[in-house]
């Protein structure tokens, strides 16, 4: 994506807020095994500060979620990374991607720099507005945002090259897999344990010959829940 395509200079920040900040997270997120260049610089480019709340804009740049209020969380920046990577491992990009979970709109807005189309649903509404004027501010305009129930996907704007998951569930949504391409992908953090204490990212791939899932790191996110609010 062209940089001059949206506002950064109005975002650029100062202090614990300034791009130095940010390019020590990129180099963080390096040390810490991110190594595909077009995801350090994504997460380079996107300024975090502007999605977490005025009060928490100093932690912006710490690699720990921060709260959204509603019992919801912005990931980590090694967490949404990490993701982002193991769906673009060995292609070209991301193609046609949808979000679930859209929260501040940070990750849609990361995504966004890696793929012409992303399409990402949120369940609680004063969220997805809080996203939308969060994105509106960096006046990116790649990203089409839904109040929908995440379980559903978003059948209309279906086939996806790529699927995320910013919350956990117990169970692959085989509705979630039936919008994806032939050759898509889906990951998401599978919860591996009765307690639900134990999640793990997962990678799910559509085959010719089937799906093949892949096992990656531990992770903690906030449940995949139903209905919308």
């Amino acid at each position: 994506m062209d940089s001059a395509a949206f506002n950064l200079s109005a975002q650029a920040g100062i202090g614990m807020t300034s791009q130095r900040t940010r390019t020590r997270m990129v180099e963080r997120l390096r040390e810490q095994g991110v190594k595909d260049p077009r995801v350090l610089h994504a997460m380079g480019v996107i300024p975090r500060h502007v999605f977490v709340e005025p009060a928490l804009a100093n932690r912006a740049y710490d690699d720990t979620a921060l709260p959204l209020g509603f019992a919801q969380t912005i990931s980590q920046p090694y967490v949404v990374a990490r993701m982002i990577e193991i769906l673009l491992q060995g292609r070209d990009g991301l193609g046609k991607t949808l979000e679930i979970g859209a929260g501040c709109g940070y990750q849609a807005a990361v995504l966004s720099i890696l793929t012409k189309q992303v399409f990402s649903v949120e369940r609680i509404a004063p969220l997805l507005s809080r996203a939308r004027d969060n994105l509106r501010q960096l006046k990116l305009t790649r990203i089409r945002l839904k109040h929908a129930d995440g379980n559903l996907g978003l059948p209309e704007a279906a086939p996806f090259d790529t699927v995320i998951l910013a919350a956990s569930s117990k169970t692959v949504s085989q509705t979630l897999l039936a919008q994806l391409a032939p050759g898509g992908r889906l990951v998401m953090p599978l919860v591996t344990s009765a307690s639900g204490a134990e999640q793990v990212i997962f990678l799910i791939e559509r085959t010719e010959s089937g799906w093949i899932e892949t096992r990656f790191d531990a992770v903690r996110f906030v449940p995949l829940l139903a209905g919308v609010e």
